[in-house]
């Protein structure tokens, strides 16, 4: 795959985030990253060795869960699809405003929105680990919204090779 077609293919992988896949390419690539674990493992390393500021931009180019579905927030289709997946269309008036609370409240204390990899679980799950998450600290929340946003990639990346 020529520079080109890498680019228009895996630069939605990373919310709002082609420079990524720039970094990437710009590294070079080679047998290793055929396949999507492989691939996947060297975005990883990009974002690992960003730098905070640049990781924080990352976290930050993410849309609120299920804001976006009510139609109150642009998110990407790979975004919409994966809340849509997870139930969180489907919310009741009280889980709607559960979310709606827990995601100005995190963001007010964390600085970034709140992010999980949603593929797999039902807006109940989500609800209880971001009511789980919304207590920790800082740094260890920094680092798992970075382990989050890292599943999301191999998942989307996964679905290309797929």
């Amino acid at each position: 795959m020529d520079k080109q077609a890498f680019l228009e293919t895996f630069a939605g992988v990373f919310e709002h985030s082609p420079w990524i896949t720039e970094k990437v390419w710009a590294r070079g690539l080679d047998e290793q990253h055929d396949t999507a674990a492989g691939l996947h493992q060297a975005f990883c390393q990009v974002i690992q060795e960003s730098g905070q500021q640049a990781q924080t931009d990352l976290l930050r180019a993410h849309p609120d869960l299920a804001v976006g579905i009510a139609g109150k927030d642009s998110l990407t289709e790979a975004s919409r699809k994966e809340q849509q997946g997870a139930g969180l269309g489907q919310c009741s008036v009280e889980e709607f405003s559960a979310f709606q609370q827990l995601n100005e409240s995190y963001r007010k204390g964390f600085g970034f929105p709140f992010i999980m990899a949603v593929k797999g679980h039902q807006r109940h799950d989500i609800l209880e680990t971001f009511r789980r998450r919304i207590k920790s600290n800082p740094d260890d929340e920094f680092q798992a919204a970075l382990e989050q946003v890292m599943r999301i990639g191999l998942f989307r990346i996964e679905s290309i090779f797929n």
